[in-house]
Order: structure tokens, then sequence, then C-alpha cells
């Protein structure tokens, strides 16, 4: 599986979790990406478990580091 394909997967995962997440996709390379997913609060935790268990397989399995970041949406992590 190319990253690519790993990321729109991982993207509609998201989607079926909640449908409004904005998502930031950053592509570090043919191996890694990092999907920053903000979410109400409500929504953090049910994201998380809906993306861990297939982060951790794209890793074993494909070797690819997608990594997923879920965030609240009114809290957003700070620059810097």
């Amino acid at each position: 599986m190319s990253i690519d394909t790993a990321i729109r997967d991982m993207q509609a995962r998201i989607e079926l979790v909640s449908p409004g997440a904005q998502v930031k996709i950053v592509k570090l390379s043919d191996e890694e990406a990092r999907l920053s997913v903000f979410v109400p609060a409500a929504q953090v935790q049910p994201i998380r478990a809906a993306t861990l268990q297939p982060s951790l397989d794209l890793l074993n399995q494909d070797g690819l580091d997608l990594q997923v970041l879920v965030y609240d949406k009114d809290h957003p992590p700070q620059d810097g």
C-alpha cells in the first residue's frame, strides 16, 4: 500500500466517526505522514479509537508511519 492510499483510507475512517472533521495532512516522505484532526471534544476519543489499530497495522504490516493526532477544535495546540 502507498502512503497516499493509506491517507485516503484513514481520512475515510475519520469521516465515518466525524463527518465535519477538519483534517490537515503533512506528507513527510513516501513512508511517513501526519494527519492533524480537529473536532469537537466529544469526538476526540472515538476518532482515536477508530484510528489507533489501523495506524499500528500500517506500521507493522506495510512499514508506513501514519500518525493521527486528534485535537479539540475549541482548544487547538499552541504554536511554538
